[in-house]
């Protein structure tokens, strides 16, 4: 790769990548409520049950990751042998759906943990190894499942227990994207770390005020080392603050100096209709990723949109710690898509 641009270090949480390093394709695979939202017609695979053919939920979830990734496969015209190294990560412990589908593809693994934002965790560390030529070409991918993500961090769904009007519904999918050098896709331009931020937060139902802190630090940050403003994306998206977290991110990012109003949305109330039973809206790995991965890459491989900023949000929540008394510390990654095919 003699000649090749290496991406500049703007400052310890922004980095800036050579021009050719892009999301070359993608693939969404998602469960029954997800496909009677508004953007079935966009998701690859659609199942019409929870269990996804399988005997348990934690399979079911795996089997979204793997349907994700080989549909890429075939939608990008390659095999696992082509790619180097996936970087994929969910919300249970150990990150086990990503270790077991990465055992049946039989490709290195990078686990990743980031709570929900583990979708830009994942894409922006993918570009930066292929941006380095540590990879030809990369994998990000992730996932999560209602009912694994209610049984492990709140109440399993068997026990029937009441939710509150800021609760969130976890998003049943999974999505992937491929990152190479050249090709079709828009470019990866920008990718923003975030910090933890904690503001004291406890409740393990309330996820949109949690988040949203943490999601301005990071767009804030992003405009601060870049020097560019709302108005310059066509669309920003956080990943999922739904209706609690997001008026609190435009009143805080107003605050901040900068005018949300006509470029903002957020992938918690993008996926599902406002008649659908989600209380908040959506939440979970896969909140982000199916948009970003089916309705965002299509809208920029179109022309309708030009240059998208994605900030994919995360609780870092331990049912252990906040049992103890402990707050919810929150943490946002945020990458720029610009171009398309």
């Amino acid at each position: 790769m003699a000649g090749q641009k290496q991406a500049s270090r703007i400052n310890r949480q922004t980095w800036h990548f050579a021009e050719d390093v892009r999301l070359q394709a993608s693939a969404v695979a998602v469960g029954p409520k997800e496909g009677e939202g508004p953007l079935a017609s966009l998701f690859d695979k659609i199942y019409d049950d929870m269990y996804a053919g399988q005997q348990t939920w934690e399979d079911a979830e795996r089997q979204l990751m793997e349907d994700a990734v080989t549909i890429l496969f075939k939608k990008a015209g390659i095999t696992g042998q082509d790619v180097d190294v996936i970087l994929a990560g969910d919300l249970l412990n150990q990150n086990i759906t990503t270790n077991f589908t990465a055992e049946k593809l039989a490709i290195p693994l990078l686990g990743m943990y980031g709570a929900c934002s583990t979708s830009m965790l994942t894409l922006s560390t993918a570009a930066s190894l292929v941006n380095a030529g540590y990879a030809n070409r990369a994998i990000a991918a992730c996932s999560s499942h209602n009912a694994t993500a209610e049984r492990q961090y709140r109440y399993p769904t068997e026990y029937g227990g009441q939710k509150p009007p800021s609760a969130q519904w976890t998003v049943t999918g999974a999505g992937a994207g491929l990152v190479g050098i050249g090709g079709n896709g828009p470019r990866i331009t920008y990718a923003t770390m975030g910090k933890v931020v904690d503001m004291g937060v406890k409740d393990p139902f309330d996820m949109g005020s949690a988040m949203a802190p943490a999601a301005v630090s990071t767009i804030s940050t992003h405009f601060q080392d870049t020097g560019r403003t709302p108005e310059y994306y066509d669309l920003i998206v956080t990943g999922d603050l739904a209706s609690v977290g997001y008026p609190i991110a435009k009143e805080l990012l107003l605050q901040d100096g900068y005018d949300m109003d006509q470029v903002y949305n957020d992938c918690g109330l993008m996926i599902y209709s406002p008649d659908q039973d989600v209380f908040a809206g959506g939440s979970g790995c896969a909140s982000s990723a199916v948009v970003t991965y089916s309705y965002i890459l299509d809208q920029l491989n179109r022309g309708l949109l030009k240059k998208v900023l994605v900030c994919a949000t995360g609780a870092l929540l331990s049912p252990v710690s906040y049992q103890q008394g402990n707050s919810i510390p929150c943490i946002a990654h945020a990458v720029a898509l610009e171009g398309g095919a």
